[in-house]
């Protein structure tokens, strides 16, 4: 009997194996879970979320590069950001704000449609936009973003290419997004406690 390959079973790192702790959230494992919600996008079979990619995408680079250059003192997202005020310097910083943002409009829409399963994905994801995201766009860039909500395929289209066995990936789907949401949530307070997505 072949085992059903779920997408939770193809990313490199799942956000349950991202440490968490006094310090904060591991730099390294977190950049490696998001490149592989990145690619999460592809399951949703819409050209109009190449822009959603390349935006999460260019903000994870600058995080990275600022992680590589020195991966001890960098070594929690938190150190990071905190590393870049003292140097005034912001691109990580803000990189890590926009991606958070991103991230938290992805946990919205993917929990709504988890626990609404006679929603379909694009209302779950249109919500998300209009209470996370939206906010912060401007004229040129909301049109966008509206187009790919609205070219999300059917609900029973994502969780098929998600994969078959249902059973795990309900399983894998919990344990994922409840990991990710935690993440978030650290990443707002830590943003809001601190000050760091003011000018933003």
């Amino acid at each position: 009997m072949s085992v059903s390959v779920t997408y939770f079973d193809t990313i490199e790192r799942n956000y349950s194996e991202v440490s968490i702790t006094d310090e904060g959230i591991d730099t390294k494992t977190f950049l490696e879970a998001t490149e592989g919600l990145v690619k999460l996008f592809d399951l949703l079979e819409s050209k109009a979320f190449v822009f959603v990619k390349s935006d999460m995408s260019g903000n994870i680079k600058k995080i990275r590069e600022r992680y590589l250059i020195n991966t001890i003192e960098n070594s929690t997202l938190e150190s990071l950001v905190i590393n870049e005020k003292v140097e005034k310097k912001r691109k990580a910083t803000e990189g890590l704000l926009w991606l958070k943002r991103g991230l938290e409009f992805t946990a919205a829409a993917l929990r709504h449609s988890k626990n609404n399963k006679d929603i379909e994905l694009k209302v779950s994801f249109g919500n998300a936009y209009e209470a996370t995201l939206k906010k912060y766009h401007g004229i040129f860039v909301v049109p966008v973003f509206t187009l790919a909500m609205g070219s999300v395929p059917p609900r029973a289209t994502f969780f098929k290419n998600l994969g078959e066995d249902e059973i795990k990936i309900e399983e894998q789907y919990e344990i994922w997004l409840q990991s990710l949401e935690k993440i978030v949530a650290r990443l707002v307070e830590f943003y809001i406690q601190g000050g760091h997505d003011k000018g933003f």
